[in-house]
C-alpha cells in the first residue's frame, strides 16, 4: 500500500496487482472513513459473454441450467451486438466471501468504481440490512447453490430433461408465491438443507400417507374422517407459501419433485430481500462508490482525467428523466436511492429549520456515517421513504400525486401539491409503491376437498379492486394444477368478501402422466 497521493494506475490499462491496490485503497477509505462493516471479498474477472450468460440466469453465475436462462441469454446477447443495450459493469453476490464479477472490458477507472460500489456499497448492505440477516444464509448459499446444479443435473440423467423442466417450469411460474413473508424462529440454514435432503423424504412420504389415507375411494371408504376444521390444520392452511404447500401435501409429486420445488422454494426466499431493498440498496452503494472515488481523487490515488470518466459513468447511473420524458418508465432507483442518501447527509450535517421540524432525531446531528449505517441497518424501501423522504427532496424531483378513479366523474385530479398536507401525502403513497403487502397478490391456499375430487382452493383478495390479469393468472394456475394433479380454484374477492371472479383450471393430462 502506498502513501497518499501515490497513483494508483496510469491510463486505462489494469493488471491483477492494479486491482489489489484499488481493493486495498477502496477498503481503507471504507472502514476508516465510513465505518462499514463487511464479508471478505472475493473479486473475479469475467467476459462480456459471461456476464450475458449471468444476465440471463437471474444474476447468479453459479445457477443451475434452464432453458429460459438459455431464451434469455440468446436475446440479450442479440441485442447487445446490436448496440441496442448496454452490460452492468459488474454483478455481487450476496455470499460469503462475497463475489463480486467484473467485466474484463473495463478500464481501470470503472473497476476502481466497481469495486468501490459492489465489493464495499453492496457488501455492506447485504451484511448488516435486517431483512437480509433473517432471510438469506450467506455462508450457505454458494455450496446449495452447487448442490442444486448437481442435483438438477442427476434428476435429467434419470428422468429425463424434458420431465425435469415441465416441474421446473411449474415452479418458476409459482416462484414468487413460494416465499414466506413474516420471519420465522428458526433462520435459514442452507448447509444443513443440503445435508437433509436425502434424510427427510421418508419421513415425509410417511406424513402424506396418513393424511391422504383418509381421502375416500370407489373401492372402500375408509372409517376415518376429519372436520374441516381438523383437515386444515393438519394442512397447515391457510397458507400463502405454495411452493411449500405442494412440497409438503401434494398427493402425487415424487420424491425427487419435492426437492427440485424445494429448491426453486429456496432460491425464491434468497431473492425475496432483495425485491424490498432495490432504492436502498443501489442507494448505499452508490452513495459508498461515490465518497470512496471523490476521497481518492482527493488524496491524489487517481488523476483529474480518471475522476473525470467516473463522474460521467456516475451521472449516467443516477440520470432521472421527467415525468413528460418519453424515457420515463417511474423512479430510478439508483437515482433515488443516492438522492435521499445525500439529502440525510446534508440534513445530519447543514439543517434547515424545515428539515429540524420534519426530523427532529436527525437534524444536526452531525455523525452523517453513524446515522446513515443505522439507517441502512434498520429499513426496506417502504419505510425508509415513509420515515426519510424530504419536503426538500419532494421539491427536487417535482412530485406530485393524481387521483384517477374512473368510477368518478371529474376525471384526472392532481390531489398532493408542495403543502405540509401535500409532502406527507406524497411521501405516503410512493412508499406505499415498494411495500410488498400493497403490491404483490395476496393470494393464500385456502383448503382442499378431501371428501370429493381434492380440489384445491385458493383466495385472492383485492387491494382496492385490483384483480389479476385474466390470461397470466390462467397460465399459473395451469402450471399449479399440474403439480397438483387435480383441479385448481381460484376466487377472487375483494375487502368485504363480495367474489368477483372465479377460476377452475384442471392438470393437463400430460403432466398428470409424468
Amino acid at each position: 500500500m502506498g502513501s497518499s497521493g501515490e497513483r494508483l494506475f496510469e491510463g486505462a490499462d489494469w493488471d491483477f496487482q492494479t486491482l489489489q491496490r484499488v481493493h486495498d485503497a477502496c477498503e481503507k477509505i471504507a472502514r476508516t472513513e465510513l465505518g462499514l462493516d463487511v464479508y471478505p471479498n472475493q473479486i473475479e474477472v469475467i467476459t462480456a459473454e459471461q456476464m450475458l450468460d449471468a444476465y440471463s440466469s437471474v444474476g447468479m453465475p453459479l445457477f443451475y441450467k434452464h432453458w429460459s436462462f438459455g431464451k434469455q441469454f440468446a436475446f440479450q446477447e442479440a441485442s447487445y451486438r446490436k448496440g441496442l443495450m448496454g452490460l452492468a459493469y459488474e454483478i455481487v453476490i450476496n455470499s460469503s466471501p462475497c463475489i463480486s464479477y467484473l467485466m474484463e472490458e473495463n478500464t481501470a477507472t470503472m473497476q476502481t468504481l466497481v469495486i468501490a460500489h459492489a465489493a464495499f456499497g453492496h457488501n455492506h448492505f447485504f451484511k448488516n440490512n435486517y431483512l437480509f440477516k433473517q432471510w438469506t444464509d450467506a455462508d450457505g448459499i454458494l455450496d446449495y447453490l452447487e448442490f442444486a446444479k448437481g442435483y438438477i443435473s442427476v434428476c435429467e440423467d434419470r428422468h429425463g430433461r424434458e420431465t425435469v423442466e415441465r416441474t421446473l417450469d411449474a415452479a418458476h411460474a409459482l416462484m414468487s408465491h413460494g416465499v414466506d413473508r413474516y420471519p420465522g424462529k428458526k433462520a435459514l440454514d442452507l448447509r444443513a438443507e443440503e445435508k437433509r435432503a436425502g434424510e427427510r423424504r421418508q419421513h415425509e412420504e410417511s406424513v402424506f400417507n396418513d393424511l391422504w389415507r383418509t381421502v375416500p375411494n370407489t373401492k372402500a371408504k375408509s372409517k376415518a374422517t376429519l372436520t374441516a376444521e381438523r383437515r386444515r390444520a393438519l394442512l397447515g392452511l391457510p397458507q400463502e407459501n405454495i411452493l411449500y404447500f405442494l412440497e409438503k401435501t401434494a398427493p402425487r409429486l415424487a420424491p425427487w419433485q419435492r426437492e427440485l420445488i424445494r429448491i426453486v422454494r429456496h432460491i425464491a426466499q434468497y431473492f425475496y430481500p432483495q425485491g424490498q431493498t432495490k432504492v436502498m440498496n443501489e442507494g448505499t452503494a452508490t452513495y459508498v462508490h461515490y465518497r470512496i472515488m471523490s476521497r481518492l481523487h482527493q488524496q491524489g490515488r487517481i488523476t483529474d482525467g480518471n475522476f473525470l470518466e467516473f463522474l460521467q459513468s456516475h451521472t449516467n447511473v443516477v440520470f432521472q428523466p421527467e415525468f413528460d420524458d418519453r424515457r420515463y418508465s417511474g423512479f430510478n432507483p439508483y437515482a433515488l436511492g443516492f438522492a435521499m442518501m445525500q439529502d440525510i447527509e446534508r440534513i445530519v450535517k447543514n439543517p434547515e429549520d424545515e428539515d429540524r421540524e420534519w426530523f427532529p432525531d436527525i437534524a444536526g446531528k452531525g455523525d452523517v456515517e453513524g446515522v446513515l449505517r443505522e439507517i441502512w441497518s434498520n429499513y426496506r424501501d417502504e419505510s425508509f421513504i415513509n420515515q426519510f423522504l424530504s419536503p426538500a427532496l419532494i421539491r427536487r424531483f417535482r412530485m406530485f400525486h393524481l387521483h384517477d378513479d374512473p368510477a368518478e366523474s371529474q376525471g384526472i385530479k392532481v390531489d398532493a401539491i408542495h403543502d405540509e398536507r401535500g409532502y406527507r401525502r406524497v411521501r405516503r403513497e410512493l412508499a406505499r409503491q415498494y411495500d410488498v403487502g400493497f403490491v404483490d397478490a395476496n393470494i393464500e391456499v385456502m383448503d382442499v376437498d378431501l371428501d370429493g375430487d381434492r380440489r384445491l382452493m385458493l383466495r385472492h383478495t383485492t387491494v382496492k379492486g385490483a384483480q389479476l390479469n385474466e390470461t397470466d393468472a390462467r397460465r399459473v394456475l395451469q402450471h399449479l394444477a399440474d403439480l397438483w394433479s387435480y383441479d385448481v380454484a381460484l376466487t377472487e374477492i375483494d375487502g368485504t368478501d363480495k367474489v368477483l371472479k372465479e377460476y377452475v383450471v384442471s392438470p393437463r393430462a400430460a403432466a398428470v402422466a409424468a
